[in-house]
Order: structure tokens, then C-alpha cells, then sequence
């Protein structure tokens, strides 16, 4: 079998690592494919969709890679502070929050920056994207929990809570979103906003992955890697993975099973193998890469069938609902460039001609 996966990740010495993963014969090994020394300053956040890679750093800036041509793309240069997170939605749509407390939609066509949201009074510390592509939950250094509706760019709903939040993570299904407070995570169903259950992991949690819909994989400050059951609420498997401190985890399914990836200040990037049966069992070590560097991030990116045989969009692409709605109308859009969605605590301000309700009403 030919190589069907690439493992990117971002480092504190500013250089994003490119390996290639073959699966042939049921061996994984990987070699290096590319470094990319883009930015001036450490990698915080990578995401990877059909096409590019982009990763965020302390820079201020995200910068994008192709993955098709393997060659840089440029950069993008909206946010001011830190990019703390990035995150597609299908092939489409870029996601990106930072410091200057701003959330940030983007186009991949021409990478554009379509909408551009104020979420928080303070740093966006991460966001994720609902499944169907019309929500995106986000949380703060303003101790709030927040729902936004991508369609028109504006708050649903805020939920104060009492300390900083770290993560926050749709389930696949979207029936739940996981949200991480240091050692803590509260297990929330949509239908009714509120917290199911809790899990307390023993150390900070740095990095969260949900396996399928009610696995979740947690790392964080030591060299254990834990596995929750968010239906049961609880931890039911845990194993060494690393020597230090893990800082992110990823994954992938293939076949029958699922391939769970993490990434650590050891400077390694193991790949294991997990069923993820009831009885959950600790995971079978597949592969290993010593990048020799401090990693902070990483994402798994795999080529896609569209790739070998078209490079323009498709019409039936994944994200067809946030595409058609972002773009109904080249008018809307345009106004959208412009816009800041004011803070839904702050008292609205009256706008002249297109900056009322009006802008960005579908």
C-alpha cells in the first residue's frame, strides 16, 4: 500500500515537520517529507484540510502550505497577538482565534477573511466547529463558554463559568462538546446545554481528541495518555506514552481500528494501535519519529481521492451548508469583510446603512 497519511507538527524552535507515513505490509514507518521555517517565533496551533496545512504561532501570523504542490502559499496576516487555535471545516472554511480575541472565518478559494467576529473580551483559547458547519463553540480568558451561529456571524448563547477554559471540543455526532477547565473536564449535551458528568484527570490537561463518539482521548502534563468514556463519565484506560510531558494527540481510523497519534516535548511522535471495543485495552505502539525538536502541535493530514482528479472545487464538497450560506450573495459577502460582531454584553450600537441587521441577514 502507498503512503496514505502525512504527520505534521509544530515545534518551539518555529519549524513545522512534514512526515510521510507508509502503511505497506502492515509496517508503519515514516520519513521525513518536509520542514517548512515560516515563522519567527514558536508554533501554536497546525490544522490540516484536504489541500493545506496551515499552522499559527506567537508571530501573529498563520501561515499556509500547499500540500498538493508542496510549496508555501503565503501567509495571513489578520489577527493581532498569539493565534491560539485553527480549525477547518471541510475543505472549505478556515477557522482562527488569538489573543486580540477575535474569531475569524476564512475562505480557502481566495483566502479571504469573510467574516470576523469579536468573540471574547479576552484571548480566544480555543474553538471548535459543529459537524453540520452552521455553530462554532469558542471559550475564553473571559470565563465564558460561547455558541455561534456561522450564519450570521452572532452569539446564540453564553454560558459564564467560573474559571478560564482551556479546550472545548465537539463530539463527531454533535450530540455533546467536552469543555476543559486545567485537570477538569465537564461532559455537555447540546439538547439541553448543560454538564452531564465530570472527569478529573490527575495532571493539566494539554490536549484532548475524541476517538468516536463517546471515546475521548486525554493527554497532559505528564507522559500518560488517559482514555474517558464520556457516556460513563469516566476514565477507563491509561498507558505510558512518553517520557515527558505530552502536548497533543490526534487520530485517524483505518479499517477496523483506530490509529491514535501524540506528540511530546521528548521530541517524538508515536503512532498506536486502538480498538476501541468496550473493554478498551491499552494501545499497541505501531510506530515512532524522533524529530529531535520541542513539540507543541500536531495534525494528521491524508490526501483525498479529489486531489488526483481535479484541482478546482467541487460542487458536492463536505461543507456545502456553510458555503452556501457564507456565500448566498456577493453583496453579503463583501459587507461581511467589513464587519465586527460587537460583544452580545455590550449594548448595541446603531449603524449607518449597511452596518445594521440587516448587513448580515440572510
Amino acid at each position: 500500500m502507498v503512503a496514505v497519511l502525512e504527520l505534521i507538527a509544530g515545534s518551539y524552535e518555529q519549524i513545522t515537520f512534514g512526515y510521510r507515513v507508509n502503511t505497506e505490509d502492515n509496517e508503519w514507518t515514516a520519513k521525513a517529507d518536509f520542514t517548512h521555517h515560516a515563522h519567527t517565533a514558536s508554533i501554536s496551533a497546525v490544522a490540516a484540510s484536504e489541500r493545506f496545512v496551515v499552522t499559527g504561532s506567537k508571530d501573529e501570523t498563520i501561515q499556509l502550505y500547499d500540500m498538493k504542490k508542496k510549496t508555501e502559499h503565503g501567509a495571513l496576516l489578520h489577527h493581532e497577538g498569539s493565534i491560539t487555535c485553527l480549525e477547518f471545516y471541510g475543505s472549505s472554511h478556515l477557522l482562527s482565534g488569538g489573543e486580540d480575541g477575535l474569531l475569524c472565518v476564512w475562505s480557502t478559494k481566495k483566502w479571504e477573511c469573510m467574516k470576523t467576529i469579536r468573540a471574547h473580551k479576552g484571548h480566544v483559547t480555543s474553538l471548535s466547529v459543529h459537524p453540520s458547519g452552521k455553530l462554532a463553540l469558542s471559550v475564553g480568558t473571559d470565563k465564558t463558554l460561547r455558541t455561534w451561529n456561522l450564519i450570521n456571524g452572532r452569539s446564540a448563547f453564553i454560558k459564564n463559568i467560573k474559571q478560564n477554559a482551556q479546550i472545548v471540543r465537539w463530539s463527531p455526532d454533535g450530540d455533546r462538546y467536552v469543555v476543559v477547565v486545567n485537570d477538569k473536564i465537564d461532559i455537555y449535551k447540546l439538547e439541553t446545554a448543560s454538564v452531564t458528568g465530570t472527569v478529573t484527570n490527575p495532571k493539566r490537561i494539554s490536549s484532548v481528541k475524541f476517538l468516536n463518539n463517546s471515546v475521548l482521548a486525554v493527554a497532559g502534563d505528564d507522559e500518560t495518555v488517559r482514555i474517558c468514556d464520556v457516556v460513563k463519565a469516566k476514565l477507563v484506560c491509561e498507558f505510558k506514552a512518553h517520557e515527558t510531558r505530552v502536548k497533543a494527540v490526534d487520530s485517524l481510523m483505518v479499517d477496523d481500528y483506530c490509529v491514535l497519534l501524540t506528540a511530546s516535548n521528548d521530541g517524538y511522535i508515536k503512532m498506536w494501535k486502538i480498538h476501541l471495543n468496550e473493554e478498551l485495552e491499552p494501545p499497541i505502539l505501531l510506530g515512532e519519529i524522533n524529530t529531535t525538536a520541542r513539540l507543541t502541535c500536531l495534525a494528521v493530514w491524508r490526501p483525498s481521492s479529489a486531489q488526483q482528479i481535479s484541482e478546482g472545487p467541487s460542487e458536492t464538497a463536505t461543507s456545502e451548508d456553510l458555503t452556501q450560506e457564507l456565500t448566498k450573495k456577493k453583496r453579503v459577502r463583501e459587507t461581511m469583510e467589513e464587519v465586527i460582531v460587537e460583544d452580545e454584553s455590550k449594548p448595541k450600537k446603531k449603524k449607518k446603512k449597511v452596518g445594521g441587521k440587516n448587513a448580515v441577514k440572510q
